[in-house]
């Protein structure tokens, strides 16, 4: 047998003795039994399977049962001596069913009086009943104002005087004339004011709002001189109190018999939790037996979704082309003309995902209902819709909110991520477009040993790839960070004219930008015959692959630097000068300020940014192809896929946009991925914001 606790426990962890005597003589029994030995022992096992066998004549439970028979009667007799109560029903609809739940709390006090000491249930009616006859009837009081009020007010404004009304309107008109007369002199005299200089723009605003307030108000108060007009506006009040009024008043109402229902316990015979286990395939069920409805229709439409969307569409019911996660194995092989290997790929993924979905919601139902019964065995009550509806609310809202995004975010980013890496191991390349098929770590072999059309200038692209990414990056954050620290300086003049031309870069769209400095490189170009004359020799800066990759990582430096120097700049001046002052008095030079104050807080604070500008240009596509289209071409070297300047991004590019080596690309992809990752990972988690967030 399952042991049984001694005590129970509420919401809230207190500790109840149990009012089921057969269930406490259990639980003392096997208390005893542990720590029992020998013939003691024995003994006091027969007695519990006694108490065990027995347990349908002990004392307890037939004064149990005489219980719920007499209530049983109860309850019958009270919906007959309802129909004969009289029902108010000019009443709103809620506030009739006030009247229903008074006439039953009266009643059940009564009744369940006498028995709330044989059990919690008991207790819990007539505790909740009590606080009902206590707090409904001013409700009910309220409600019957209202409604009398709103229908007094419909008939004076029903039998107002028509004459009355035309001549409020005539005397109306003119006080609205005369008021905004008075308004508009009352605010040019401010203005006049404000123009002389004897009050502030702050002061003239604050009083013309002030103005135009009391005129509206005045306005209102004026029309509610009408009859009509004012009982359309009591109308009006009435309305809102019996509707929204008598509503907050009865959730209030709710959440008090709530608190009762949280605070009083519960006791179950079974100790096992069974329902959660019976009823895990099919969400809502178990809900459904712990009697709470509105969740088990929720879950209900979670079953409706497993078993006649995820399950038929995984199974390739509904597909486009597609046979489900079969298709994923397939990849159309041996199918029709028309059928697409890509296609049936995200069709399998797809269906993975609606699977994981499902296996969610199948998790989520059954803890629920778990949780619910182990509660229940503990002596904490099933939530009522009303505690569930405010512990979503106050506590699930995040999650509520975010589920949604949650759910597109699985659809938009998991699935391309995913065909990505599964693309990886196929044989996708230009002889197989429409039909391919796995082919394990083939790609992957040809990259890392440099094999293959594609795998031979991996290894290049991927040296050239660091050093742009390094060399780039760091000048550009070097450049950003000196014109901040100069510009911070006290004694420079014109700095509003310095920070727009230093941030012009970033202002301006970079794609301008990459195109104007690769005109001015161009063999004819600006660039090229000042560096000619300067040197003395023809340079063809866009023919030649030191010069173009030197080009490259200036015109990079220049375009980051703004947005280093706009970060920097904004650190700096956040600086306390405290912190200077205090160096100056310790006899600190500029440059042990420098390396010991400044720059340590600026790298604090800009870190991690910085970390992402180098994972951002190791994939800056932009200027590759815009500058040079990755060239100048060197098909001795890098083959005629790529060219001397080309980034791993742009050798993608060309890959699978322009050559149709689809899986290849997607091999890379996936290993500039994992490495941009660890990179990332490695320089965040060495900055000092990421350590002292820790």
């Amino acid at each position: 047998m399952e042991k049984i606790c001694t005590y129970l426990y509420d919401n809230w962890g207190r500790e109840y003795k149990r009012k089921n005597q057969y269930l406490y003589e259990v639980a003392i029994l096997q208390d005893q039994i542990s720590d029992a030995n020998g013939n003691e022992k024995v003994n006091l096992k027969n007695n519990l399977n006694k108490l065990v066998k027995d347990k349908s004549n002990h004392t307890y439970y037939k004064e149990l049962t005489e219980f719920r028979n007499k209530e049983k009667k109860y309850i019958m007799s009270l919906k007959e001596e309802y129909k004969k109560n009289k029902i108010d029903y000019s009443l709103p609809r809620n506030v009739r069913y006030l009247q229903k739940r008074l006439f039953r709390a009266e009643k059940n006090v009564l009744f369940y009086e006498e028995y709330i000491d044989l059990t919690y249930d008991a207790q819990l009616i007539y505790e909740q009943s009590k606080i009902e006859i206590e707090q409904i009837p001013p409700i009910i009081k309220f409600a019957q104002e209202a409604l009398n009020d709103y229908k007094n007010a419909k008939d004076r404004k029903k039998n107002s005087n028509e004459e009355q009304i035309k001549k409020f309107k005539v005397s109306y008109a003119n006080f609205k004339k005369e008021e905004k007369e008075k308004l508009v002199n009352d605010i040019t005299k401010i203005k006049v004011k404000h123009t002389e200089g004897l009050i502030s723009s702050k002061a003239k605003d604050v009083t013309i709002k002030a103005l135009k307030r009391d005129y509206k108000e005045k306005k209102i108060i004026k029309s509610l001189e009408c009859e009509n007009n004012y009982y359309s506006e009591l109308i009006k009040s009435k309305k809102h109190q019996l509707h929204k009024v008598v509503n907050q008043k009865i959730k209030a109402l709710n959440i008090n018999v709530a608190a009762i229902r949280r605070a009083c316990p519960i006791e179950k015979d079974r100790m096992i939790p069974w329902k959660s286990y019976a009823t895990c395939l099919i969400p809502g069920l178990g809900q459904l037996l712990n009697k709470q409805y509105i969740k088990a229709i929720i879950m209900f439409i979670a079953t409706l979704f497993i078993y006649f969307i995820a399950i038929p569409y995984a199974l390739g019911f509904g597909n486009y082309q597609g046979q489900g996660i079969a298709g994923l194995i397939t990849l159309a092989e041996n199918g029709s003309r028309i059928d697409r290997s890509i296609i049936f790929m995200i069709e399998g993924l797809i269906a993975i995902a609606l699977l994981a979905i499902s296996l969610i919601l199948l998790i989520l139902s059954f803890k629920d209902v778990r949780k619910v019964e182990k509660d229940e065995i503990k002596g904490i009550r099933v939530r009522s819709w009303c505690e569930t509806k405010q512990t979503l609310f106050e506590d699930g809202l995040p999650y509520m909110i975010s589920m949604p995004a949650l759910i597109v975010i699985v659809f938009i980013v998991f699935i391309p991520i995913a065909t990505a890496i599964l693309l990886s191991f196929t044989g996708m390349d230009p002889k197989h477009q429409a039909k391919f098929g796995w082919e394990a770590l083939s790609n992957y072999k040809m990259i890392v040993l440099g094999k293959g059309l594609a795998g031979k200038v991996f290894w290049r692209i991927l040296g050239w790839t660091i050093i742009w990414t390094i060399a780039g990056s760091t000048l550009g954050i070097a450049l950003g960070f000196i014109l901040a620290i100069i510009l911070n300086n006290d004694r420079i003049k014109g700095k509003i004219l310095f920070r727009s031309i230093y941030l012009l870069p970033w202002a301006v769209p970079s794609f301008i930008t990459i195109l104007f400095f690769s005109i001015l490189a161009a063999p004819n170009g600006v660039m090229s015959s000042i560096l000619s004359n300067v040197i003395g020799t023809k340079i063809p800066i866009k023919n030649n692959a030191f010069w173009t990759r030197t080009t490259l990582i200036c015109v990079q430096g220049w375009l980051g630097s703004a947005y280093v120097f706009l970060l920097s700049t904004g650190v700096l001046q956040s600086i306390s000068k405290d912190l200077y002052e205090a160096a100056d008095i310790d006899g600190a030079s500029n440059y042990k300020k420098l390396t010991k104050i400044t720059v340590p807080l600026v790298l604090f604070q800009t870190g991690p940014l910085l970390v992402g500008q180098y994972t951002f240009n190791f994939n800056n596509f932009s200027i590759i192809y815009l500058f040079n289209n990755g060239g100048p071409f060197n098909p001795i070297r890098y083959g005629n896929l790529a060219g001397s300047t080309d980034l791993l991004i742009s050798y993608i590019y060309k890959l699978t946009f322009e050559n149709q080596y689809q899986a290849m690309g997607a091999a890379i992809t996936v290993i500039i991925s994992i490495l941009l990752m660890i990179v990332a990972y490695i320089g965040f988690r060495n900055t000092e914001a990421f350590r002292k967030e820790k």
